[in-house]
């Protein structure tokens, strides 16, 4: 048989979550799917049957490939991949004229919604309450002595103006909240980080994935920031200055850290970011998981099936 169609992963069961049978029954019902899904383990034994190969499926754990091993898919023109990021292996794809399909619009959704629950509470001043209302010894009025503002006409402030922060910034128009947003190149800009996280009572980062990115968020940063104000970072551990962080919770007990990405991941044991009581972790669940992986998936096949439509004319939108 001549296959047309192929699944790669490194992470069978991850794949697995992601497309369930019904998806690729669907996909086999309109193209010749290989049975077996790619691995690092077994593609210089399946690839030499693949030379037909038009089409890849992918999720997280997509293989990065040689340039040997993409000369064995001379007939490779599109890689339909249910995840966010391609930057990971899409370079040498890329190089070649293939199309990469990415569902990172699908992906920002459950992160937009993580923050604008993360926003909403802090912004009630829930976090600091929480952590003082369950050490009676040390309580005191939020009202009295801790002032929250509120979900009506206060700052809060996005570092970065790509998808998520666009899907967040959405959900936040029906809240009378003044959303600042922070482009990420700072030619960018009409305001700079200092005025950001001096002004906002709630920062979230949503800065992209780059090398001049990296340790960005630091101390100064977050010094500046108002009395119990909130950090929210779903965007990379790599972007935030860790021990600086730390050097300024143990000092500003008043402000919290809502940290869905550390680097590494997790932290590594004896981190202060376990202990600290004005910081919540959480394991990088903000991004599409279980159910809401089917978002995803969906709008991949959505895009699968406009390419079958017309593959020379197709534009994914995101090459």
């Amino acid at each position: 048989m001549t296959w047309q169609a192929a699944c790669f992963s490194n992470q069978p069961e991850k794949f697995h979550q992601v497309f369930l049978p019904l998806h690729l029954d669907h996909i086999r019902s309109r193209i010749d799917l290989f049975p077996d899904i790619i691995s690092t383990d077994n593609i210089d034994t399946f690839l030499p049957g693949l030379k037909l190969i038009e089409v890849i499926f992918a999720t997280w754990g997509m293989l990065s490939l040689s340039e040997e091993q993409l000369d064995q898919l001379p007939n490779l023109k599109v890689i339909f991949y249910a995840a966010g990021s391609t930057d990971y292996f899409s370079a040498p794809f890329l190089a070649r004229g293939v199309k990469i399909v990415s569902a990172w619009q699908a992906n920002a959704i459950p992160v937009a919604e993580f923050c604008l629950a993360h926003i909403l509470l802090g912004c009630k001043g829930y976090f600091r309450n929480q952590r003082e209302y369950t050490a009676p010894d040390r309580f005191v009025s939020l009202s009295q002595h801790h002032p929250a503002p509120g979900n009506y006409q206060e700052c809060v402030a996005l570092i970065g103006a790509g998808a998520i922060s666009q899907a967040l910034q959405r959900l936040l128009q029906p809240f009378y909240l003044d959303v600042l947003v922070v482009p990420s190149r700072p030619e960018r800009r009409t305001l700079t980080l200092e005025e950001a996280f001096s002004r906002a009572w709630v920062v979230s980062n949503h800065l992209p994935a780059r090398p001049d990115n990296q340790g960005i968020l630091n101390g100064d940063l977050f010094y500046r920031m108002r009395e119990s104000a909130v950090f929210i970072n779903t965007g990379r551990g790599l972007q935030v200055n860790e021990p600086e962080l730390i050097e300024v919770l143990q000092a500003r007990p008043d402000l919290t850290a809502i940290l869905d990405v550390t680097k590494p991941e997790p932290p590594v044991a004896g981190s202060l970011l376990y202990t600290l009581p004005n910081v919540q972790l959480t394991s990088h669940i903000a991004g599409s998981l279980n159910n809401e992986t089917r978002r995803l998936v969906n709008y991949i096949l959505d895009q699968f099936q406009q390419w079958l439509k017309d593959p020379e004319c197709f534009n994914s939108g995101r090459k």
